[in-house]
């Protein structure tokens, strides 16, 4: 079984949750009282299991600068979607959304929808 790691965002205060490593809440269904929490209060953003150029860990909601050889650089944010995880925008060779893991030696994680 994979364990899923997650990062939450406390809409109250504006930060994220510290909770274990690197500031992330890992296997939310064995955390004691998350039973308990208003879930509208937080957003839960996964990891996509990759890391950035820098070896930062991507995760759903962060904002990237990615410069791939076809395209102009650009700022963009992360998305999952089907077990995915993609680059918002387009991709100007098809016009269909990036995946990140096709893209990963070009993309630094510069900072989060929240906070940028």
């Amino acid at each position: 079984m994979m364990i899923k790691k997650f990062r939450v965002w406390d809409k109250k205060r504006n930060k994220y949750i510290i909770n274990g490593e690197e500031g992330c809440i890992t296997n939310l269904l064995r955390c004691d009282g998350w039973d308990m929490v208003n879930t509208d209060d937080y957003v839960f953003e996964q990891s996509t299991g990759l890391k950035d150029v820098s070896g930062n860990e991507i995760y759903e909601c962060d904002v990237v600068e990615s410069n791939y050889k076809y395209a102009q650089p650009k700022v963009s944010q992360i998305i999952l979607e089907d077990g995915n995880s993609y680059i918002l925008g387009e991709d100007l060779a098809n016009g269909n959304e990036m995946l990140v893991s096709d893209h990963i030696g070009e993309i630094k994680v510069i900072g989060n929808v929240h906070n940028n």
